[in-house]
């Protein structure tokens, strides 16, 4: 204490300069942080705004060039594809095909860019299947529900698929239990040990999913995914499905959503020595967008301080629907 009793201690002098809080800053934020999510369907010159995550779009591989470019422009240089396809059935067969959807935009955008951006798939049968599910149903005591081990084959399937026409990256979303060990040996078999795994290690079963529905045509058409998605609940359960993962050959962690699990985002930091990744997912962006068109928020002050509260959390690396204009809000400084 000084003779007049006040504390010597200050912290305010370190906010009082602007660039001073800019030098003491403790997180901080880069375009490189982000993986910016996008959709393809078949065609051409489609490009159809999905209305409730606005500023995104439904894309046909010509148009995903174009939309990559404004991005690599911005400073996103990774990108995740979700495939809308023309044809869906029981065991979301055309996932596995070829000629896919993903696969036309993964060989299209390799010729395009080559080396100079990340490609990432999202591994799953949601967007491929008729009845919305992330994988082959059986029944059992009667009630359907998903087969988890006859969905391993074709999920390697389609990872391997994806890798020989151009991946990058590949990231399974369908909470299978031992997908990333089927798949890591799948790719292994198949002479991609090199590609990387992503893991969607914890993803719980929730409601801010439902954006995404609409831009992926993936809403399930009974029930729900709560027999194999996580619940909200759960923390300890979020560090056994982690710990499996890393022990299957995770190269890196996600955890989805992002917003309300900040708390599993950083056990997850403290508890492994990977990569972590945070989906900032549709209806944490729709929210964001509706309540900033209404003017009840300053729509890039609250994204950047979502996206920074992420990062601030432990991520690594984060994707979300904001990442080519929070990138230019970056430039911007």
């Amino acid at each position: 204490m000084n003779p007049s009793g006040f504390p010597l201690i200050r912290p305010r002098r370190l906010r009082h300069n602007p660039l001073v809080r800019e030098l003491v800053r403790e997180t901080t934020l880069d375009a490189r942080d982000f993986i910016f999510p996008m959709f393809v369907r078949p065609g051409k010159g489609i490009r159809t705004e999905i209305s409730s995550m606005l500023g995104n779009y439904q894309l046909s591989p010509d148009t995903l060039v174009e939309e990559v470019g404004l991005a690599k422009d911005a400073g996103v240089k990774s990108f995740i594809f979700f495939g809308i396809p023309t044809h869906k059935d029981a065991t979301g067969s055309s996932a596995l095909d070829d000629a896919g959807i993903v696969q036309e935009a993964l060989r299209t955008l390799r010729k395009h860019y080559k080396n100079e951006i990340v490609l990432i798939t999202d591994e799953c049968f949601c967007e491929y299947t008729d009845h919305g599910h992330c994988g082959i149903l059986n029944e059992k005591q009667g009630r359907t529900d998903v087969d988890n081990d006859a969905t391993l084959p074709i999920l390697t399937a389609q990872c391997v698929s994806h890798a020989k026409a151009g991946a990058d990256m590949i990231a399974p979303s369908g909470m299978m239990d031992g997908m990333v060990g089927a798949i890591r040996r799948g790719l292994d078999a198949a002479g991609f040990s090199h590609i990387p795994i992503m893991s969607y290690a914890a993803k719980y079963a929730s409601g801010f999913y439902g954006p995404f529905r609409e831009a992926a045509e993936s809403p399930p058409q009974f029930g729900d995914r709560g027999s194999y998605q996580m619940d909200p609940a759960n923390t300890d359960e979020a560090m056994r499905e982690v710990e499996l993962d890393v022990a299957e050959g995770a190269d890196i962690l996600m955890v989805k959503p992002a917003l309300s699990y900040l708390d599993i985002i950083r056990r997850v930091r403290d508890n492994f020595q990977l990569p972590v990744a945070a989906y900032n997912v549709s209806g944490e962006f729709a929210m964001v967008k509706a309540a900033a068109q209404k003017g009840w928020i300053d729509e890039r002050r609250v994204t950047m301080e979502i996206l920074t509260s992420i990062k601030r959390a432990g991520c690594d690396i984060i994707l979300t629907y904001h990442a080519v204009q929070a990138a230019k809000w970056l430039k911007q400084g």
